[in-house]
């Protein structure tokens, strides 16, 4: 059968893609594309498009999906929701190879240009599978199956997640795997490299197992990371060449703190929309090259790579084929033009980072490779990518400006979207780049909080006085109030919007009275009245007062926390059905990229709020409580003479 197809080298493949109320029809003119469409041919018989029964194993052709590089001559009818291939047997009126769309005037609907590498003929027919070898440099309109699920990778601070949604955004699997943070000096913080690639390659994989179909039921996958961290690796070992730099690590503050007062600071701050601070990347890179032997000769000759950890998974899943990042984590980097979305030049030579180094920047959703399928039992489509704050907005159905949310994890980050105008902020908050479906920059203001339930886990493994974090809310509410305790946890610093980083933590107003109870309260007190400085201040760039603030993350499952946080506000909060929305936040943004999902618009369709906390605490007693932890906070940032 498959030797009958030879006939093919004179043939025109008709595509016809039907839409609701449209249909599209595209005449490839295929004499140098000769493989290519004789292998969609080949795939089809053995999906069973013409005839037969799709094997049980494979995918059903029953949804078109089609994958870019996100290149500008490209323009795809989102609508097409199932494809019919038949050959015909006509002579070659064009040998040039081009695909035109034969209704150019279809709404949606531009010339698509078709490009692909030599295929692997003789393997495919020997192992009766078809082989697609794309560049990530080209574009190329494939098919897809109507698989159940998106695969959502969540490497955290604590924790590498992994998550697998089905097309109404609703989660199948969790998995989590944790990931040590090492603290060699005071202020320093850690991670092995590696150690992020196993765990999260071990959540993935015991995620996938859970689904039935195994890796054959996911269409497409999403990263999602914890942002800032700095990796420097060999690219042709592909070994970290120190350990992570993790993103609380003040081990660069004294060199920031110069820069700061240099007369390249404003510039560096209108640049970025950053505060210079060592929380971020540049800084990082810069003292792992000065501090790393050879390590910036190598950087200049390309021999080393730098990435966040997104880019570092990235590299690992393809095997070294692919080095990038989105837009959402290069503006956290400090090396990223805000505006432009380039890396700047002027900014790599402050910092002293060779260009060779940095990863291509793309949209957070565009497909840029595929997981090889010795990691995960299949190639799987990598088509999302954002900086976990920014995936957690985009999880939170918060694409239009004015909608925000925050975040209850190892820190707390509140973020407010502004849409395609770049905020400056006068109250020290950060201007970001938002998750955006496309190069089309997207926006956010952002208020970053360093420590929030990492003291609660403070509070577990130093202390001892709870034995998990969840008990931690069962011991507050034990007590009428702290008692005038209040525990400032600035192990690392103050973030927004004090930006102090000499500030270290204290707890302050203890008396022989106060115990545990007190002690676990003050602690979670401690991540609202933050999270009410970051909202203040988003109110007075914004020049609105925020109605009611969607909340997400491992602590806002906390009742207490919650009801304290809507009390100290005096605002509405509302947690939604799913408090994971940073993996599906990546979810979606894979979902957009490969047809799985149709529209924003249909994920705003399925946001679902869990439960509602609106204050209930006397306005009085409210800003009382919040003076006490302003002066707390001010004891905190004592200066001995």
């Amino acid at each position: 059968m498959r030797v009958a197809f030879i006939a093919v080298l004179h043939a025109i493949v008709e595509m016809q893609v039907r839409s609701r109320a449209k249909t599209l029809v595209i005449k490839a003119w295929q004499t140098q594309a000769f493989f290519q469409i004789f292998f969609e041919i080949v795939e089809v018989l053995q999906l069973g498009c013409l005839g037969g029964d799709t094997p049980a194993t494979r995918r059903s052709p029953e949804h078109l999906v089609t994958g870019v590089h996100q290149q500008s001559d490209l323009i795809t009818n989102h609508e097409a929701r199932s494809i019919h291939v038949r050959p015909l047997s006509r002579s070659i009126f064009d040998d040039r190879g081009d695909s035109v769309a034969a209704y150019a005037r279809v709404p949606s609907v531009q010339k698509i240009h078709c490009e692909s590498k030599t295929l692997q003929t003789l393997e495919a027919f020997l192992e009766s599978r078809l082989v697609r070898r794309y560049s990530t440099e080209k574009h190329v309109t494939y098919y897809n199956a109507r698989v159940p699920f998106l695969l959502s990778l969540d490497e955290g601070t604590t924790s590498a997640r992994s998550a697998l949604y089905d097309d109404q955004g609703r989660r199948f699997a969790l998995e989590a795997t944790p990931i040590e943070c090492r603290y060699p000096q005071p202020g320093w913080v850690e991670q092995d490299a590696e150690e992020i690639w196993r765990s999260q390659l071990d959540a993935a994989r015991r995620t996938i197992a859970q689904s039935k179909g195994g890796p054959g039921s996911i269409a497409a996958l999403g990263v999602t990371n914890q942002r800032e961290t700095t990796i420097v690796w060999d690219r042709k070992t592909g070994k970290a060449v120190s350990p992570g730099i993790v993103w609380q690590c003040r081990r660069t503050a004294d060199f920031c703190d110069k820069l700061g007062s240099s007369a390249w600071a404003a510039s560096i701050t209108e640049k970025t929309g950053l505060v210079i601070d060592a929380y971020f990347s540049g800084s990082k890179i810069q003292w792992i090259l000065t501090h790393v032997t050879d390590a910036e000769r190598k950087a200049r000759d390309g021999e080393l790579l730098f990435g966040n950890v997104d880019a570092w998974l990235i590299w690992k899943l393809t095997n070294g084929v692919v080095h990038v990042t989105d837009y959402s984590n290069a503006s956290r980097t400090m090396l990223m033009n805000l505006a432009t979305g380039e890396w700047d030049h002027e900014l790599l030579d402050t910092f002293g980072v060779p260009p060779a180094m940095l990863p291509k920047i793309v949209p957070s959703s565009s497909v840029v490779g595929a997981a090889a399928a010795e990691h995960l039992g299949a190639e799987i489509q990598i088509a999302g990518i954002a900086g976990d704050q920014q995936a957690a907005l985009f999880g939170q159905a918060c694409f239009r400006p004015g909608l925000s949310k925050n975040t209850y994890g190892t820190g707390c980050f509140a973020l407010m979207h502004t849409g395609s105008r770049q905020p400056v902020s006068q109250h020290k908050l950060l201007a970001t780049r938002a998750a955006a479906t496309d190069a089309t920059p997207q926006f956010a203001i952002e208020g970053s909080i360093f420590i929030a339930g990492a003291a609660v886990q403070w509070l577990r493994d130093k202390l001892g006085i709870i034995k998990t974090a969840a008990e931690s809310g069962e011991i507050a509410a034990s007590v009428r109030d702290t008692g005038g305790v209040y525990f400032v946890p600035a192990f690392v610093g103050l973030g927004a919007p004090h930006w102090d980083s000499q500030a270290r933590g204290m707890l302050s107003g203890l008396t022989a009275a106060s115990g545990r109870a007190q002690i676990a309260r003050a602690a979670l007190e401690a991540i609202a009245y933050q999270t009410r400085e970051l909202v203040e201040a988003m109110e007075a760039d914004s020049g609105e007062q925020l109605q009611e603030l969607r909340v997400d993350g491992g602590a806002a499952a906390s009742d207490f926390l919650m009801q304290f946080q809507a009390d100290i506000l005096g605002k509405r909060i509302v947690r939604p059905a799913d408090a994971e929305t940073t993996a599906l936040g990546a979810a979606y943004l894979a979902g957009l990229a490969t047809g799985f999902f149709k529209s924003l618009g249909e994920l705003e369709q399925f946001w679902r709020a869990d439960k509602v906390y609106e204050p209930t605490m006397p306005a009085q007693r409210r800003e009382d409580l919040y003076r006490g932890w302003k002066a707390a906070v001010a004891r905190c940032q004592y200066r001995l003479p």
